[in-house]
This record gives structure tokens, sequence and C-alpha cells, in this order.
């Protein structure tokens, strides 16, 4: 192992000599593909996030020079175990499997047996590049994986601490370090206190394990304003059970019965949808689950906190209900919520069901249920896809419930918030009825009047510019084209750390405002600040087959598909699947894909377009030529000569060559 990111970076050489790299940006630069590994990063990304503030071209000749520095360290060629690799677009730093601590961490939590798991344990000396100085603007990059790794630490511990059964076994003294070195970081993680009351009383010192659960508590009350968790009260009151009645009267009183609810006072949230993730049921009857369980509910908590618009209690909140039957009205008054996700897990042999529901708390009505099935050869990876897929099914859900609620408010009481989800129920219920698409440019543009500052009404707002441009019916097309440039970047401008306002406004720089370098770059950050959201992945493949990627653009178009299969603008995403394969040459592909768009939204012009090309290049010239004649019959003004104003903004001309070409062919009249 010649790479530590557990608890600081350290980089050695073969010859085991520290090495150091020129500077700390290079050195950062190396722990980010390191983590990253084989998928690598996007150059353009890379540059702008570490070079930021710079010229583009200054950017990019300072991670040129950085990834030089690594490579005098780790040349390729041979067989090195360690070397940079890329391409034009992309780098990657590819390492073999025992090369960094993090890879090998992951294998042995993947393994599961005891042994494993306390190699793991000792594996893990703090948090991934503990110790090292993080400029600010790097903080996005390496949070996600200090977040992830923290969380699977914590599961490591639990699971750990309910594997061994005799005191002074290696595995106790793994268990007892990485629980001892995760309370030095973090005294309120109730795991590590959980983790040392067992081992404590597992050596037969009972008063030590009560005297860890009084730490943990005041611990708690000092930093959170908490109690402990329902798990924590119980570990500990069977312990105090197990005394003697002369070491019950002398043990510290826990009154169980009486443990107090603590909520923090909710915070001001712009009226936003609020939600909370109660503590999954295990049903297996196997405590060895529970640290499953709770890891799905903190995967799920964390990643419907990267959505803006959500206002997502914190976990430990939600926990106080662990073990306990709930009323979900109730809970929805005592944690000020409008909707619960709960769910269980189930262990049949080495087979893992899941169950979640999304729940409306003022009315108790389920508006979303399903389940997930899979095994525990790759548990870890198997909590990540349901985490991602619970999510991206419940927030259009949540979406769905909130315009309902704001159609149902009388007119004189709306807010900015009310006016922008009025905008969206009339955007999203049609993209080919100009009236509609007028009042909803007019609904976004009340929010805005309302709250100048809400950059998800700006981005909205652009995006029925764009719809106009699509449709062919901008009247002023500079005036408009300015105006909807202006919106989308002050989307951007407010909403740079705002997954939805950089998805719309980042989509309307590229398609109105013909700028598709700044656009993949707004995409790029979305998908990245928020890799659940199907939106930004949707528009992502968009963006990938205007820039030549048409690949890409496929898998990102299927991956919010699969997020958010219902989704209103699933045409949308379909016709980007279209548009992808005309750009790939796979032109039956095209057309089919495009005509699955049209089946969700019949006199979808943006999509005609693409199946009449594709037909057109497969050589099927008769059914072309239909469907430029309905085509037509939705925009009779347009022509070839003024295509233009409609087409996408392809980076590669050949692609923009062949589907100008694919149109005549089909009869576009000049």
């Amino acid at each position: 192992m010649r790479i530590r990111l557990l608890g600081g970076l350290e980089v050695t050489s073969r010859e085991h000599r520290q090495i150091r790299f020129t500077t700390r940006k290079t050195s950062l630069l190396f722990a980010a593909l390191a983590l990253a590994g084989r998928r690598g990063h996007r150059r353009e990304l890379l540059s702008e996030a570490f070079w930021p503030g710079r010229g583009s071209e200054q950017s990019r000749n300072s991670l040129r020079q950085a990834l030089v520095d690594i490579r005098r360290s780790f040349p390729s060629g041979g067989d090195a175990a360690v070397y940079i690799d890329g391409d034009q677009e992309t780098v990657a730093l590819i390492t073999g499997p025992d090369e960094t601590d993090i890879s090998i961490f992951d294998r042995k939590l993947e393994a599961g047996r005891t042994a494993d798991l306390a190699f793991a344990a000792d594996l893990y000396r703090g948090e991934v590049l503990a110790g090292e100085a993080i400029p600010d603007g790097l903080d996005e990059w390496f949070g996600p994986y200090r977040s992830t790794y923290q969380r699977k630490a914590l599961q490591l511990v639990e699971r750990l601490s309910l594997a061994f059964s005799e005191p002074g076994s290696a595995e106790e003294s793994a268990c007892e370090g990485l629980a001892e070195r995760l309370l030095a970081v973090d005294p309120t993680v109730e795991a590590a206190h959980r983790a040392l009351m067992r081992i404590h009383a597992l050596r037969g010192h009972e008063n030590a394990a009560l005297r860890q659960f009084e730490a943990c508590r005041a611990f708690l009350r000092k930093h959170l304003q908490a109690e402990p968790e329902a798990e924590t009260f119980s570990l500990a009151a069977s312990l105090q059970s197990r005394q003697g009645s002369e070491h019950q009267r002398t043990a510290p009183s826990l009154d169980v019965a009486l443990q107090p609810r603590v909520f923090p006072a909710p915070a001001k949230h712009h009226d936003r949808p609020s939600v909370a993730v109660l503590p999954f049921q295990n049903l297996s009857g196997d405590a060895e689950q529970e640290y499953f369980a709770d890891g799905i509910v903190e995967d799920i908590t964390i990643a419907l906190a990267q959505f803006r618009h959500l206002y997502v209690i914190a976990r430990n909140s939600s926990f106080t209900y662990k073990g306990q039957a709930v009323d979900i009205k109730q809970v929805g008054r005592e944690l000020d919520v409008r909707y619960v996700v709960e769910g269980s897990v189930r262990r049949t042999g080495d087979r893992l069901r899941i169950a979640g529901q999304l729940i409306d708390t003022s009315t108790g009505t389920h508006l979303w249920a399903d389940r997930f099935d899979g095994t525990l050869a790759n548990v870890f990876d198997l909590q990540d896809q349901v985490a991602s897929s619970i999510v991206g099914a419940i927030t259009p859900k949540v979406e769905e419930a909130e315009i309902e609620r704001a159609k149902r408010k009388p007119t004189e009481s709306l807010d900015a918030y009310d006016y922008y989800l009025r905008g969206l129920a009339a955007f999203d219920r049609t993209i080919t009825n100009r009236s509609v698409i007028d009042e909803a440019l007019r609904l976004f543009m009340k929010a805005i009047e309302r709250d100048p500052e809400f950059a998800i009404a700006h981005a909205r707002a652009a995006r029925c510019y764009a719809t106009r441009k699509s449709n062919g019916w901008m009247l002023n097309p500079a005036e408009e084209t300015a105006e909807a440039t202006r919106l989308a970047r002050r989307a951007v401008e407010l909403g740079w750390d705002d997954a939805v306002a950089l998805t719309y406004g980042g989509y309307v720089i590229g398609y109105v405002g013909g700028d598709l370098d700044d656009s993949a770059a707004c995409i790029d950050r979305a998908v990245f600040l928020n890799p659940n959201l199907a939106a930004a992945l949707g528009v992502s493949s968009w963006v990938k087959a205007c820039l030549g990627e048409p690949d890409k653009a496929v898998e990102h178009a299927a991956l919010a598909m699969r997020l958010s299969p219902l989704d209103p603008r699933l045409f949308a995403w379909q016709f980007n699947t279209g548009l992808a394969h005309f750009c790939a040459g796979h032109y039956d592909d095209a057309a089919a894909w495009a005509g699955k768009s049209l089946r969700h939204q019949p006199n979808y012009p943006s999509a005609m377009r693409v199946m009449a090309a594709g037909q057109a290049m497969a050589g099927r010239l008769a059914q072309a030529g239909e469907t430029i004649t309905r085509l037509c019959l939705m925009d009779p003004a347009l022509r070839l000569s003024n295509l233009a104003d409609v087409l996408p903004p392809f980076r590669r001309p050949d692609d923009r060559n062949r589907y100008i070409e694919a149109l005549r062919m089909a009869g576009l009249p000049e």
C-alpha cells in the first residue's frame, strides 16, 4: 500500500520513500484522482475547481504542470502499478487493488468476516484527508468522500462490536481503537459510544459501560441539546439489568421511561416542503442488520438534503423514534414536517428486501411505495442503489403534492414559492401550448417579483423562453434571447450551489445563449452537486449530445429515466436519447427514441425533427416525408433557411451538417 487517504495524505515510492509533490494543489489533485479511481475526472472541471479565477488557458496549463509533477513520481509503462491515464477530455489515476487504503478498506468491508472487519478498522486512521488544509472551493470535491467513509466507519464500529464474543481478541482491540478515534473527532457519535459500552461489558466492567453511557448523554446534551437514541438507551438498560441489586443502587440512574425528546426549533425554510426519514424497521430478527437499515436511512437523508428545495430533518431528531410504534400525524406535528419516509429491511438467507413509502403527515395518505431486492454479496453498493432509487422516486411525488397544495391556496395569500409551484404545474402540463407556457412565465416572474433572489424561479422563467425558441414562438428573437440569457445567468449566479438552478440555467445558456462551454460547466456542476437529481442527468444528456459525446449522453438519459421513471419530463430525456443516437449514426435508434418521446408529448417539434432526420438517414424516406408534413402543420414557417433558429448548438460540424441534410432529404422546404 503506497497511498493513504484515511487520516491524512501519505504517498510513498516503491522504495518506501515518502513522496512530496511540488505544490499543495498538486497533492490535493493527486488525492482527488486517487479517490475517483478509474472513472477519473473531466480536465475542464479539474482546472476550474483547482485553479479558479484564472483564465481557462492558464488554469489548463496549471493542470498540465501538476500532472507532469505526478508523472515524475509515477511514470507509466512496464509493470507500473500506479500511473496517470487519460485523453483530451478526462484524466484518471490508475492504481492496483492494493495500492490505496480506501480500496483495501472497501474490499475488507465487502468480505465481511470478523478478521476482515478488524483489518478495515485498523486502516481507518481518521477522516479522508484529515489534517490537510483544503481551500474552501475544494470542499465540494472531498466532502462527499469524507461523508461516505465516515458513514462506513460508523457502520463498521457497530458491526464489529457485535461480531466478537471473547475479551482480549485482536478484533476487540481494533474495534476499541476505531471507536476512540471516531470519538476524538466527534464526541457525539453514538455508534462509537455503544461499541465501547459493549467492550466494557464483555470485559465484565458494567459500571465502566454505564459511565460510557453517561458520557455519551452528556456530550449529546452539551453539543446537540438532544438525548441518546433509543438503541443506546436500550443497551444501557440491558447492562443495568445484568447487575445485582447492590450495583443497581450505586449505578447511574438512566430514567429510561422518562427520556425526553428534544427537537430543534424548526428553521425558517421559505415554506419549502419538509421531509423526515424515520428509522427503517429491521424485520429480520438479526441485530447485525441494524447497521444496514440505519445506513440506508443515513444515505437517504444525506441524498435528500442535496435537493435545496427540500427542508430535511436531521438524523438525530428523526432517530428519536427508533424502536417505537409511531403515529405519522403526531410525527408531522412534533417535527413540523409535511412528509415522512419510512420503511423496513428483511433478510432471508443471503437475500435482502427493502421496502419504503412516502406519507403525507397531514392526511396519512400514502403517496408512494415500492420494494427493492438484492443480495448481501455487495451490501454497500445495494445500500447506495436503494437510497438513490428511493430519493429519485419520492422527490417528484413531493413536488406533485406541493403543486396540489399550492393550487388550493387563495390567490391573495400566495408567496413566492406558491407562484413558483403554480408556474411549474402549468409548465409540466405541456410544452406545445403557447398560452400555457406564457402563463407559466407570468407565474415564474411573479415569484421573482416577490423574491428577487429566488434562483430556481429565474431558471424556470428562462426555460420558458427556451421553449418559445424550440417551438418557433419568439416574436422578437433578439430581445427574448437577451432576456432569457439574462435570467439564466442570474439563476446561475444566485444558485451556484443549487443543482436545479444550475440545470435549467445551464440549459438555457447553451440552447438560447449559444454558449455551450458555460452550459456544460453549469450542468456538470449540477450533476456533481446532486448525482440523484434526474433533471440534471436528463439535461446533461442533451449537452453531452451537443458536445459530440453520444455514448455519455445515452448513459445519462438512461440514469435519469431509471431515477424518475414517471417524471413529467420523461419525453425530453427520450428526445435527448434520440438526438444522441443520431449524432452517433444510429439512425433507426434515433427515430425509435424520438417516436417514444412523441407518444408522451404528441406535438413536440424537436422530437419530430429528430424522428424525420433519423428516418431519412435510415432510408425510410416515405415515413420521413409523413413526419415532415406533420411537423409543418405544427410550424408552417419552418424552412431549411431558418432551421438554424431552432437547432441545438452542435459542437461537431458533421453532426450539424448531417442533421440539416437529413431534414432536406425528408422534404423540409427550402
